[in-house]
């Protein structure tokens, strides 16, 4: 079986692992999460990165520095993961769905306006697969209306708009390093901080609501709780992993390209024959490839699509449940608008297998793909 994702490891994961122990430090905060906190400001330019637990620890810390309560709005995309919406409604905050884009599946900034109420404090895009919203827009929009920006760009390390990398755009920003994203630690992510104000509140939230991070740094005599947080922080070995990463980020990003661009290739055909949109990436938009996905005519044929792959040994699958239509975004949040377009992609959407490794059988996911054997593949599975 050909999976949908393999993890992939650079050769200095373990090496790195064993110096965190020598070193006597396997919690929070060490040298290799010094490292990856460096390593991330170079990458992005934020000003100030933060590792955290995970991409939805992030974003639960961008919730708490915007001071969210009951009954505040934050208005994003129905097409994305839970944890977009969940850090929002810890806070007591609704989620305002807004539809998307038909071809970059980004949400459609043309419609965000129209969601703002007197309650609306934040605006969370969300880069899907790797590619920029239209940040100039959503940015200037936020600023007519005081708002803040949240980019979850859980999906976009070493994308850029305009020459910008994504999460380096709006207030804060989020990567996640799950083992199914471009550049891994099993578990993790990081908070970027773009807005210099909220540096120091960010170090307390992380460290369980105390002035940890001021005492280490001889700034205070003696720490203790000053505000709201909790313990987002991932220990040294999960750091030191990712700084194994992230030495080669720009290698696992090029070696993605490749797969993605093959993928491309093999499907323009069928695109130019009516049978599956290819992704659309706009000309100011550089992505990282982080997947490749293709849109089957319905939600039919891209069950039987998937089957059959499977059948045949191949892994596909398709995305998100949009949010607004699932039983806790009823609960918890609203539409704006008619979401059409979500609906309409979340039933046709199917992501191949793209992982650093697929170059040696990549040959043989399409071949299956292509299995003449099946003869309504042409006109059904594709």
């Amino acid at each position: 079986m050909i999976p949908f994702n393999k993890p992939f490891m650079t050769g200095r994961e373990l090496h790195y692992i064993a110096e965190a122990h020598t070193n006597g430090h396997l919690s929070g905060d060490g040298a290799f999460t010094r490292r990856c906190h460096a390593s991330l400001e170079k990458i992005t330019g934020c000003h100030k990165a933060l590792l955290t637990h995970s991409c939805t620890a992030a974003l639960e810390m961008t919730a708490l520095l915007l001071d969210l309560h009951p009954g505040d709005e934050v208005i994003m995309p129905s097409f994305t993961f839970v944890s977009t919406a969940n850090a929002f409604v810890l806070r007591g905050a609704r989620p305002v769905f807004v539809d998307i884009h038909p071809d970059t599946i980004n949400v459609d900034e043309r419609l965000i306006e129209a969601a703002i109420t007197p309650r609306t404090k934040a605006i969370c895009v969300v880069h899907y697969a790797g590619v920029g919203c239209e940040m100039d827009a959503i940015m200037a929009l936020a600023r007519k209306h005081g708002l803040r920006v949240v980019e979850d760009a859980a999906q976009g390390i070493l994308s850029t708009y305009k020459g910008r990398p994504l999460g380096s755009i709006g207030d804060l920003g989020a990567f996640s390093f799950h083992e199914t994203k471009n550049v891994i630690s099993g578990e993790g992510g990081a908070l970027l901080i773009n807005d210099p104000t909220l540096v120091e509140r960010a170090e307390i939230i992380r460290e369980k609501g105390t002035n940890r991070s001021r005492f280490f740094r001889g700034q205070v005599d003696k720490y203790t709780w000053v505000d709201a947080g909790s313990s987002y922080l991932p220990g040294e070995i999960t750091a030191a992993f990712l700084a194994a990463q992230l030495e080669e980020a720009e290698t696992i990003t090029r070696r993605r390209l490749a797969i993605w661009s093959r993928y491309h290739a093999w499907a323009e055909p069928f695109e130019r024959s009516g049978l599956v949109r290819r992704p659309i990436i706009p000309e100011h938009c550089a992505h990282n490839a982080h997947m490749y996905y293709l849109l089957l005519p319905s939600l039919q044929q891209r069950t039987a699509f998937i089957a059959h792959l499977k059948a045949s040994g191949v892994m596909a699958v398709f995305h998100y449940i949009p949010l607004h239509s699932s039983p806790a975004g009823q609960r918890f949040g609203r539409g704006s608008g008619a979401l059409t377009v979500t609906d309409d992609i979340a039933d046709r959407l199917v992501r191949m297998p793209l992982w650093v490794g697929l170059e040696e059988q990549f040959d043989r996911v399409v071949a299956v793909s292509l299995d003449r054997k099946s003869t309504r593949l042409n006109s059904s599975h594709l």
